[in-house]
């Protein structure tokens, strides 16, 4: 694995370089963070309508990743609701604080009157959707202006974001690296300005390994936060819903719309005074040289601003690791869906999408029971154990983001390295968020901030904090 870029720059990530930086001429300096834009919706300075067009524009532009970043684009609904939330604006109105703001969608979730695909050709043939997913309806209902479905892995089941049949977007950092996945179209919608905010999910890191290879927030809630129903399934047990934005803020405003909850991010000034843990165990092994420069950098900002960061030994990561409690409760619940379309359509799945999912015919009920009973004690320990911090700081991903090439040839042992750390937020049910802290032109890292279960509101605010402290907002890719 390489640890480190040759600063060779991919044909592929030329064209971007060049497509972010007209882009960046079009719009200037101005702010590009959901809070900035409404300041600009509400001062005049610019209308929903402009900004769907720039997004529209870049989704468009054949040098960029639109093509393999969306499966299907909205244009016409995406400026019909623009000018509508522009007219409210203009009597002043406005629903909620995403009013107007291009969104887009990871391609697992339903919208009335589609087939929902989940990045596969295998589902072409299923009904359309009788009605939106929940977090669909609700931002409609909040006046977001969805501009379309996002690529992801074949149902989900991959954090690499290889997708063999629909192709597979370009890291913005170094277009022959990977996204990430599953939510591979969201991050890099993101990430290169196609959209001001994206709902993906996650299962062992599907928000959040993508996030931090394209250097973007991503936040995992804690699982019932966010309504479920109307997504495809990988693992009822550990899916989870949620958001990925430039900052820490606009994941939070978004997560405020899809749970229904009152906008209610704490106010830290900084991280002074806050305890935090950094494990010792697992998550801190086999790091990149890049990753773990950036990740001694943050924890030294870290502990210089006040904060009170320690190290803490726990066990229980390298058990939850050695039984692969994560893979057993995935592989089985996954069967259960997919066991009937895989008999009817198994010819149009990824080979190695499928074969994870047949693992599934070979546990037993008897450890699959176990593996859900060791995770209801898992859950109740690892609360006493965490109980003195405020939360756990560690690298979201131990890698930089490896070349398609790489994963082209070892898919799985690239997808091992990847969700070993997220994975461990899932079985615990811990809202875990990952945002960058890599410095201008270097290889994007993430910094994963986990926090108490239902504690979502609380760690965001610890988030920003950091945020504010080691990285301010997204870098600036087009420069890199």
């Amino acid at each position: 694995m390489n640890s480190k870029s040759d600063g060779t720059i991919h044909p592929r990530r030329e064209e971007a370089v060049s497509h972010l930086s007209t882009f960046d001429r079009v719009t200037g300096s101005d702010p590009t963070d959901i809070r900035g834009r409404r300041k600009e919706l509400f001062s005049g300075r610019t209308s929903s309508l402009a900004l769907v067009e720039l997004c529209l524009s870049r989704i468009a532009n054949p040098e960029g990743e639109g093509r393999r970043t969306f499966i299907k684009v909205w244009d016409d609904q995406a400026r019909t609701v623009a000018r509508a939330q522009d007219d409210l604006r203009s009597t002043g109105y406005a629903s909620s604080p995403v009013a107007g703001i291009p969104i887009s969608i990871k391609d697992l979730l339903d919208v009335k009157g589609e087939t929902t695909l989940a990045g596969t050709k295998a589902l072409d043939d299923a009904a359309p959707a009788a009605a939106d997913a929940p977090v669909v309806k609700r931002l409609k209902a909040a006046g977001a202006v969805l501009v379309g479905r996002t690529n992801m892995t074949q149902f989900a089941f991959s954090a690499v974001g290889v997708n063999l049949y629909l192709k597979t977007p370009g890291n913005p950092w170094d277009r022959s690296r990977i996204p990430g996945g599953s939510s591979s179209g969201a991050a890099v919608s993101v990430a290169d300005g196609m959209a001001m905010a994206a709902i993906g999910s996650d299962t062992v890191g599907s928000i959040r390994v993508p996030a931090a290879l394209c250097g973007v927030v991503g936040f995992k809630p804690t699982q019932h936060k966010v309504p479920r129903e109307g997504a495809i399934p990988l693992s009822t047990t550990l899916d989870a819903i949620g958001p990925l934005a430039r900052t820490v803020e606009d994941c939070a405003l978004v997560y405020a719309v899809i749970t229904g909850e009152e906008y209610q991010l704490p106010g830290f000034a900084s991280p002074r005074g806050l305890r935090f843990a950094v494990p010792i165990n697992v998550v801190l092994e086999d790091m990149d040289a890049d990753v773990s420069r950036a990740f001694e950098r943050a924890r030294s900002m870290i502990s210089n601003a006040g904060a009170v960061v320690s190290e803490l030994p726990i066990d229980l990561f390298a058990e939850i690791q050695s039984l692969n409690l994560h893979a057993t409760i995935q592989a089985v619940e996954a069967l259960a869906w997919h066991r009937e379309l895989l008999a009817r359509r198994g010819h149009d799945y990824d080979p190695k999408v499928r074969a994870r999912i047949e693992r599934g015919a070979h546990i037993t009920a008897v450890d699959y029971v176990r593996a859900l009973d060791r995770r209801t004690d898992l859950i109740r320990t690892f609360r006493s154990l965490t109980a003195p911090f405020d939360a756990l700081i560690l690298p979201t991903v131990p890698i930089i983001p490896p070349t398609m090439d790489e994963c082209e040839r070892s898919e799985d042992g690239v997808r091992a390295k990847l969700i070993r750390n997220p994975s461990l937020f899932n079985i615990l049910d811990r809202p875990a968020i990952s945002i960058p802290i890599h410095r201008l032109g270097d290889a994007p890292v993430g910094l994963m901030i986990a926090g108490e279960r239902d504690g979502d509101w609380r760690l965001l605010g610890i988030a920003r904090a950091i945020e504010s402290l080691v990285c301010a907002a997204m870098p600036d890719l087009s420069k890199s």
